[in-house]
């Protein structure tokens, strides 16, 4: 059985955010086809779920080391010290390093999860080496700095995407397969990366809802709702725009609209601008959203900028609730406007679509029945790692015929 040494900068579980997801079912079907050891960076709260981890793991072997490493200011001056991007600096162990070096070279393959633990990788070793790309990082960056309110962060943005786009680059290029989504890897290519060591993945999230019956349009109230990490600032900022920017006149049509926003440890100026409206509730952490799926009529997702596949779309399309978001949001899906989703970039489409969802019992079944459609022939978790167990195993093969 092949070996593999699989590298994070974040333990890989509990499985609550579209990153982790995706890392702890990697975790699961890497170590039911190959004998796996995970090598992963301790970050905030991690420590409390190792024991958890490592029994649901059931692992050959886990080492772990923690790094706690704050997103600061002082920390982006130390990073461009050290000639670094500020996230690839927040993993750096030198611990971690040391192990990684003693342990590498008994692995037939070192898997990589995010780029910005791709500085573990020894440059002496000569097996094979997969970068998994959960985002071309390099674009998150350019968007926020068009993005942003604040022109210094505009500007520390701009500069933060160069110097990602150089590692990102790099890492790429060392990588014997670099696996993204479709996407990304367009974004990749387009700063120097080789389509041909390309091969599409996606960030999927619960598949099982396909299982549940249809939701019912009767069965709603007239209610948006919205689930997703609420301090991540790609969220923070979508949310704040809508809020500012479609929420009021969605009202002025609809007094009795309510909005349901999921999620722990809001960020505080999103607590600020829904401050005076009690119609926006915030509900905190929800283990299972699935009444708020029952009672809603419309997920929205107003992203403005990000990268990679949005698990919360992903999750609603798999529910069949109808999705109203941005050309961000459908990113990397094949989806169709107003007949999968809908589509808006502007405040203005984004009312106009939301209004004929909140109204239209055609259209919101239509949009119900096709986008589970879509996902269940398209986006599951068996489709996935049944293409990327054959896309692997190619390599090895490859790999075995071209040694001396």
């Amino acid at each position: 059985m092949k070996s593999i040494l699989f590298l994070t900068p974040e333990l890989p579980y509990p499985p609550f955010s579209g990153g982790r997801i995706k890392s702890w079912n990697l975790v699961g079907f890497l170590r039911d086809h190959y004998d796996l050891t995970v090598g992963c960076i301790l970050k905030g709260n991690d420590e409390d779920y190792l024991e958890d981890f490592e029994i649901r793991s059931n692992l050959r072997e886990f080492f772990n080391v923690p790094v706690k490493v704050p997103r600061s200011a002082s920390n982006l001056v130390k990073s461009y010290l050290k000639r670094m991007p500020l996230n690839p600096y927040r993993t750096y162990s030198r611990r971690f390093a040391e192990i990684v070096d003693k342990k590498a070279f008994d692995y037939d393959m070192i898997f990589v999860d995010h780029y910005e633990v791709f500085q573990y990788v020894p440059e002496t070793y000569r097996g094979l080496v997969v970068l998994h790309e959960h985002n071309a990082y390099y674009v998150m960056w350019e968007r926020y700095a068009k993005a942003g309110q604040n022109p210094f962060k505009r500007l520390v943005s701009y500069l933060e995407a160069q110097r990602v786009k150089r590692w990102e680059a790099s890492a790429c290029g060392r990588a014997d397969l670099v696996l993204a989504a479709p996407n990304d890897i367009e974004n990749l290519v387009k700063i120097g990366v080789d389509r041909e060591k390309c091969h599409e993945t996606y960030h999927l999230g619960d598949d099982t809802q396909l299982d549940l019956p249809d939701l019912r349009f009767e069965d709603t109230e007239k209610a948006l709702m919205y689930l997703g990490t609420l301090n991540w600032e790609a969220n923070v900022d979508g949310l704040l725009w809508f809020m500012d920017q479609i929420w009021p006149e969605l009202k002025t049509r609809h007094s009795d609209l309510k909005l349901y926003v999921i999620g722990k440890n809001p960020d505080k100026r999103l607590l600020d601008a829904a401050e005076a409206d009690p119609d926006i509730v915030f509900t905190g952490f929800v283990e299972d959203p699935e009444a708020y799926f029952k009672r809603s009529r419309v997920f929205i997702a107003p992203l403005r900028f990000g990268s990679g596949i949005k698990v919360k779309v992903l999750n609603a399309m798999y529910r069949g609730i109808p999705v109203v978001t941005t050309s961000v949001g459908t990113e990397g899906l094949a989806a169709r406007h107003m007949h999968h989703l809908a589509l808006a970039d502007t405040p203005e489409d984004m009312v106009q679509s939301i209004q004929r969802l909140l109204t239209d019992t055609q259209i919101w079944q239509h949009l119900r029945q096709e986008s589970r459609k879509l996902v269940a022939e398209q986006y599951t978790w068996k489709k996935l790692f049944a293409d990327m167990k054959h896309i692997l195993d190619a390599q090895f093969e490859r790999n075995e015929k071209n040694k001396p």
